[in-house]
């Protein structure tokens, strides 16, 4: 399940202990399941298919980050967390930037992100990974089952660019990517 899912069980969880009556529901994640596959044959999928297609017309980058070691012949998906706070001012200073630019935070965060990836790296076209909740329906909203999307975020940023000029690129091709999210990645 996805997280939202765990939200719905604990609340359902607390209504039980407290002798609640919980509301049939009514949908089930079958009925999502049987749409998500008739979807396909549906327009709104067709243009976002076009979206995505169109997205990646050229040659996938791969990122070459730095490396301390080198790389295994066998590719492994083992990793680390490294974990931090910023400071509450910090925080502050962040979302009134945000507020001043007309963005979301993840937007400032995310194109601080392909910054410093392009600068690491030394590229100018940059590939993120994001997870949607994938429950844009309001129906599903209570609903516990795996929901959740992954969009391929693709920019790029490039010396000759100020921050704020990619600042508008990041939140204009955040918006279109997260308008397609229920095209699924995995086709």
């Amino acid at each position: 399940s996805d997280g939202i899912s765990v939200g719905v069980l604990i609340k359902d969880f607390i209504k039980i202990y407290r002798s609640e009556n919980l509301s049939p529901p009514r949908i089930q994640y079958k009925d999502f399941a049987w749409w998500q596959l008739h979807l396909k044959q549906i327009e709104k999928i067709a243009r976002q298919k076009a979206f995505w297609l169109n997205q990646w017309l050229d040659e996938i980058p791969v990122l070459n980050l730095p490396i301390d070691f080198p790389r295994p012949s066998i590719q492994g998906f083992a990793g680390q967390t490294f974990s931090f706070e910023l400071e509450a001012e910090t925080c502050a200073l962040l979302k009134s930037l945000a507020r001043e630019q007309d963005v979301t935070l993840y937007m400032l965060l995310l194109c601080t992100y392909f910054t410093f990836l392009s600068k690491l790296a030394g590229q100018e076209d940059i590939v993120v990974g994001t997870p949607t909740a994938g429950r844009q329906h309001g129906d599903v909203e209570n609903i516990i089952g795996m929901f959740v999307n992954t969009l391929a975020l693709r920019n790029f940023p490039s010396r000759q660019k100020t921050f704020d000029y990619f600042l508008r690129e990041v939140k204009i091709r955040s918006i279109e990517a997260f308008e397609n999210q229920d095209y699924p990645f995995e086709d």
